[in-house]
């Protein structure tokens, strides 16, 4: 290893980053020794972008291409502890994590490395590498898609088996770097998806349990804060879901490709939501009279994390489950969110403004088809699957939503862990679907249980 170190090409560029002020993060670009395996592999990816994070971790990041199109690209990243700059260590165990809306690898899982306001050993990604777990991931193809663009065409083929292939390729190439780092075929690696993530990942394993043993790369799964189906005591849950399918394959019918919940371009008020939040919290958005219920900037953005089912009535929406939300928070006299209680309001204003302004609609339509109990190709094989299992549930969010869903897994090896501060009747207030992430304690209520888990499998 260290004779292929001597032999290797650096370029490296000092760049300052947002995520401590004054700090230098180094990002270089190293023509590695992975280049080659990679291409041999069919996999087309840049040459890799080093950043230091300290406390003897390292972000590693490949964009690699998945199709002809100007936007069929996706960026893998790695974080992990390093032996030597460039040398990362050897690990018995790793992860391969996959976002949901709004925010990509880096805001969703990487949060300290893009803000201001998270110390810097505070993110799920970082923890894990801290602890001696490989942790990988990818920002799905729409997270590339720049903020100028207008025709989404290309957009039209984007689905969740899209996706799932996306995994599958960003999997190859884990394995392939982790081969070639002198990782044994007797690791471990998980798979952990997020919201629409664990969508994505109860479709890949669907896939996955229909190969050859040897052929498959996953070994557990934590699925995170979201169904697939809703069990039988959620009627109500499962039409709101029918309903949001309806309207949604209308848009689609009528030629949207881009677009979510919250209509389309929906990362762009997010941004601007959490902009104007941090910048002038006491002023009041952009068009709204002052007399509307002295409802401000920053009141506006804890509102819409406190309370986010709001969101969706301006569509006649129903959230995904009752009193859904981003943050817990805490009510004003008339039940109004406001002021955060897990999560510091400047980190989910800084959160806010790392949202990804677009995203195919496709997968949110056949996401919902899913949820409303209709026909979708991606849970055929779901009883093959029977790698053991570690749902987590925010008790504001999905919560117990989300535990029949692995119920209709072939797993044994099934455990549920729901975040939660309150009893259900009390979910209003309760830890919230991005508390999981950006909360002050979450490396406590969270990311040590699952850390745990992972130890034990």
């Amino acid at each position: 290893m260290r004779r292929t170190f001597s032999l290797w090409v650096v370029v490296v560029v000092f760049v300052a980053l947002r995520a401590n002020p004054g700090d230098a993060h180094e990002l270089a670009i190293q023509a590695d020794p992975w280049t080659r395996p990679l291409m041999a592999a069919g996999l087309v990816a840049s040459s890799t972008k080093r950043e230091v994070l300290g406390s003897g971790l390292a972000h590693y990041s490949w964009k690699v291409r998945v199709g002809t199109g100007k936007y069929d690209a996706i960026t893998v990243h790695r974080v992990v502890r390093e032996s030597y700059p460039w040398v990362p260590a050897r690990t018995r165990r790793a992860v391969f994590m996959v976002h949901g809306d709004l925010w990509g690898f880096a805001p969703a899982f990487l949060t300290n490395t893009c803000v201001t306001t998270m110390p810097e050993d505070r993110s799920l990604a970082a923890y894990l590498a801290s602890e001696d777990v490989d942790v990988w991931g990818l920002d799905l193809r729409w997270v590339g898609v720049p903020e100028p663009e207008t025709d989404f065409a290309f957009m039209a083929d984007w689905n969740i088996q899209t996706h799932v292939k996306d995994v599958g390729t960003s999997l190859a190439l884990a394995d392939v770097v982790r081969r070639l780092g002198g990782n044994g075929g007797d690791d471990r690696m998980f798979l952990l998806g997020w919201s629409r993530g664990a969508t994505i990942g109860y479709a890949y394993l669907d896939a996955e349990s229909q190969r050859p043993r040897a052929l498959r790369r996953v070994d557990g799964f934590v699925p995170m804060d979201m169904p697939v189906r809703f069990g039988p005591d959620a009627v109500k849950q499962r039409e709101w879901a029918c309903d949001r399918y309806v309207a949604l394959q209308t848009s689609r019918d009528q030629g949207r490709t881009e677009g979510g919940l919250l209509g389309a371009g929906a990362g762009l008020p997010v941004k601007q939501m959490g902009l104007l939040a941090d910048q002038d919290p006491n002023g009041f958005p952009p068009g709204a009279p002052e007399a509307l219920g002295g409802v401000t900037n920053r009141k506006l953005a804890i509102v819409a994390a406190g309370k986010t089912e709001a969101l969706f009535t301006q569509y006649k929406f129903r959230a995904l489950t009752p009193d859904y939300h981003l943050a817990g928070s805490i009510p004003d006299i008339n039940g109004t969110p406001e002021r955060t209680a897990f999560t510091p309001e400047p980190t989910l204003f800084d959160y806010f403004q790392l949202a990804a302004p677009y995203q195919s609609l496709n997968e949110v339509v056949e996401t919902e088809k899913q949820l409303c109990g209709l026909d979708v190709p991606y849970d055929d094989h779901l009883k093959d699957v029977k790698v053991p299992v570690l749902y987590v549930g925010a008790g504001g969010g999905v919560g117990r939503y989300g535990e029949y869903s692995t119920r209709l897994l072939g797993s044994k090896d099934v455990t549920h862990f729901i975040v939660r501060t309150r009893p259900e009747s009390q979910r209003a207030l309760d830890f919230g679907h991005a508390d999981l992430f950006i909360a002050r304690d979450a490396r406590v209520r969270v990311w040590q249980p699952i850390l745990q888990w992972m130890r034990a499998h």
